[in-house]
């Protein structure tokens, strides 16, 4: 397989595309250790887990029984009755953060143009629970119990489409399909369609696959944490690191035309400077490429490494993947280079939610100036040389740029440069 190099996004605009900034306005955030943006940030910043015992079905004949689960969701107060029926729960999370967002951004998309604003999400399982119960209803009642919406409440694009209808947003918009990296990929295509002529794209990534069919995907990856204890299952760049946790959730943002934010007074969180993907050639084919993408988006915001002044790492929490990273990182900044932290160690890998919650996680650390911790590592791996943010957050400092990596299960490698405005 020869290594193939994907830019996310080029450093000009294409042929037939105007310049243009995309700013953040607005987040919505659904996460296992708070529900709402400002509720998810605070605990982060206190270093509050949402990582806990399984309760969204019986866990106790499975290896792993940890995950990180969105708390005090309750379908009905998100979701109208008429869509109850036809969607899954990882549907309702994303409606729920879309519509947190808008507010957030303060702006109403039936005030633009028709064709002006679009949704770009992305999803690696997309209705997995929806399908599974419908499966079983195939399997014990036959066919005709099997509901109607089963043709597109599993589907991986669903989100993007239900956001679209409840909100009339009807420009150009997509799903991305690249595990944990996908939230950052989708950032980065909705910043295309602005250069397209868009105003507003809502984009980001949830993902709940928190059910007995999505459970048997994650196990049979082998990676997963088989340790019972939530403080030492997922411990990223620790010695003693042994797997990750799964989480459900993430984070969508609105992301806007500059411009177009500035005529309407918007408030912004930051610019979005630079995106970049690079895919890893097959085992034993070459070196990994995630230090390349994250070269790629610094190039593509017209930075060097030395401008950033935090990463939200990765953090995949396997010895050898975390040892990979870490050489990435060093190649790029050095031993101890730059302050390093992984605030989803509170959350578990949220697969296409993660990315998009450390976007999140970074545009807050740039407004609040402050680097949120990365909890639970207790000894750092002598094989990370790296300037982890432990224990509490980083205060003191002063942020202007991060870069944001994310990893995907088959070879995806995003990096997305966020700057403060």
């Amino acid at each position: 397989m020869n290594t193939t190099t994907l830019t996310s996004d080029e450093t000009a605009p294409a042929a037939g595309a105007r310049a243009s900034t995309a700013v953040v306005t607005g987040l919505g955030v659904a996460a296992p250790n708070g529900l709402g943006t400002e509720e998810w940030w605070a605990a982060t910043l206190r270093g509050e887990s949402g990582i806990r015992p399984l309760t969204r079905f019986d866990a106790g004949r499975y290896p792993v029984r940890l995950a990180g689960e969105v708390p005090g969701f309750v379908d009905e107060e998100h979701v109208s009755s008429r869509l109850l029926p036809q969607t899954d729960r990882v549907t309702r999370l994303s409606l729920a953060a879309a519509a947190e967002a808008l507010a957030d951004a303060d702006v109403d998309p039936a005030g633009l143009p028709e064709y002006a604003a679009g949704v770009v999400t992305a999803s690696s399982a997309g209705g997995f629970e929806f399908g599974q119960r419908e499966l079983q209803a195939l399997w014990s009642k036959g066919g005709s119990h099997v509901s109607a919406y089963q043709s597109f409440a599993w589907f991986y694009a669903v989100n993007s489409g239900q956001i679209s209808i409840k909100h009339e947003l009807r420009g150009a918009s997509g799903v991305l399909v690249s595990e944990q990296a996908g939230g950052l990929d989708a950032v980065a295509h909705a910043r295309r369609q602005l250069r397209k002529g868009a105003r507003l794209v809502v984009t980001g990534g949830l993902e709940s696959a928190v059910c007995p069919w999505g459970w048997a995907a994650h196990l049979a990856t082998g990676e997963l944490s088989t340790r019972e204890d939530p403080a030492r299952a997922y411990v990223p760049f620790d010695e003693d690191a042994a797997g990750h946790v799964v989480g459900e959730g993430g984070a969508l943002l609105v992301l806007e035309d500059a411009d177009f934010a500035r005529e309407r007074g918007a408030r912004t969180y930051g610019t979005v400077a630079g995106c970049a993907a690079t895919f890893d050639p097959a085992p034993g084919r070459g070196a990994p490429r995630l230090a390349d993408a994250a070269r790629l988006a610094l190039a593509d915001a017209g930075v060097t490494p030395a401008d950033v002044d935090v990463v939200f790492a990765d953090a995949a929490g396997g010895r050898a993947a975390d040892r990979a990273e870490a050489e990435a990182l060093t190649g790029l900044f050095g031993p101890y280079g730059v302050p390093v932290t992984a605030p989803k160690t509170m959350t578990g890998r949220l697969s296409a939610g993660g990315s998009s919650l450390d976007l999140a996680a970074a545009l807050l650390a740039l407004r609040d100036q402050v680097v949120p911790p990365t909890t639970n590592v207790a000894r750092l791996a002598a094989d990370c040389p790296l300037d982890l943010v432990t224990g509490s957050p980083r205060t003191g400092v002063t942020l202007r740029t991060a870069l944001v990596l994310a990893r995907g299960r088959g070879g995806f490698n995003s990096a997305t440069v966020v700057r403060a405005t």
